[in-house]
C-alpha cells in the first residue's frame, strides 16, 4: 500500500551493536520517525528487524529502506541477497531498496532487471538508487521498468547538490540525504548559528529544516537525546524565512565528507 514519504527519517550506520541498535530504533519510533534506513552492509538488519518487532509501531506504518552491497549486485546475488534481508529485517515487503553503489559488480541491465522482478513480486515496494551521477540515473531510468522513487546522497549545507536536487525535481523522485549535518561540523558554522539564535534552536535542527525546506529528506544517525532534538526539526521547518534560508544558501565553503577514490564523481563518465 502506498503511502506519503516521510520528510526526515532515522539513520543507522554504525548501529552495529545489537543492544544499541534495538534501543536506538525503538527510541526513534517512539519519538515519531516512521522512516528507517539500513544497509547490507551494515550488518544490523536482523537488529532493525527486532526492533520494529519490539516497538507496537505497526509495520505499514514504518517505511523501512535497506541497500543492496555492492558485491551482491549481480542478478541472482541482488535475489538472493535480497531474501536474506527480508529474514532479517522479519518483513515480507522492503518499501525502498537502494542499489548502495554503482560500483564492483553494478551493471545496470542485470542489477536493475533484478530490482524490477522484486518490485514486480511484491518484494519490493519501491526502487531507489545512491551515489549516482546524473548520467547514471540517466541510464538506470532508461533500464528499469520500475520508476526511480528515490536517490540516496551526502547532501548538506557544506555539500548542498543542487544539481542532483533539480535532476530530482525535474524526473520527480525523492532525495535522501545521508550525512545531512556533516558529521556535527553544521555546528561550527556562523550563518547556520545565526539562524539558530533567531529560534531557540539547535544548529543541527536548523540545518535538517533547511534541507527539509529544499524538498530533501534527511536521515540523520543519533543516539540519546539527540534523536529527539532531530526529530523536531520538523517544527522549524516552517519558520525559517526567505532571507535565513538564504544565509544558509550563501555558504560559501564546501566539504564533501564521503569520497572513496572509486566513487563515481571521481570516475569519468561513460563515453557516448
Amino acid at each position: 500500500m502506498s503511502r506519503p514519504f516521510p520528510e526526515i527519517g532515522f539513520g543507522t550506520y554504525e548501529l552495529d551493536d545489537p543492544e544499541d541498535c534495538v534501543e536506538n530504533v525503538t527510541h526513534a519510533l517512539d519519538v515519531g520517525y516512521r522512516h528507517i534506513d539500513t544497509a547490507q552492509e551494515y550488518d544490523n538488519e536482523e537488529y532493525v528487524g527486532d526492533a520494529i518487532d519490539e516497538s507496537g509501531v505497526p509495520r505499514e506504518e514504518i517505511f523501512l529502506a535497506t541497500k543492496v552491497s555492492t558485491d551482491n549486485l549481480a542478478y541472482e546475488d541482488v535475489l538472493g541477497s535480497v531474501e536474506r534481508s527480508c529474514e532479517k529485517l522479519g518483513v515480507d515487503t522492503i518499501d525502498l531498496l537502494y542499489v548502495y553503489w554503482p560500483t564492483d559488480t553494478y551493471d545496470p541491465e542485470g542489477t536493475l532487471g533484478a530490482l524490477d522482478d522484486l518490485v514486480e513480486n511484491d518484494t519490493v515496494e519501491h526502487v531507489g538508487l545512491s551515489n549516482f551521477r546524473v548520467d547514471q540515473l540517466e541510464e538506470a531510468r532508461s533500464v528499469l521498468r520500475a520508476p526511480i522513487f528515490a536517490h540516496q546522497v551526502e547532501c548538506h549545507p557544506l555539500l548542498p547538490q543542487q544539481p542532483l536536487r533539480e535532476y530530482a525535481a525535474e524526473t520527480d523522485h525523492h532525495l535522501v540525504a545521508y550525512s545531512p549535518i556533516a558529521r556535527g561540523e553544521v555546528a561550527e558554522i556562523p550563518e547556520i548559528n545565526d539562524v539558530a539564535g533567531n529560534h531557540h534552536a539547535t544548529a543541527v535542527q536548523v540545518a535538517l529544516a533547511w534541507l527539509i525546506r529544499k524538498g530533501v529528506h534527511p536521515i540523520p544517525k543519533a543516539s540519546g537525546d539527540h534523536v529527539e532534538e532531530n526529530y523536531r526539526a520538523l517544527e522549524l521547518v516552517d519558520q525559517l524565512d526567505v532571507g535565513e534560508i538564504e544565509k544558509i544558501d550563501g555558504i560559501e565553503d564546501r566539504e564533501r565528507l564521503i569520497d572513496p577514490d572509486g566513487a563515481p564523481w571521481n570516475e569519468p563518465p561513460a563515453a557516448e
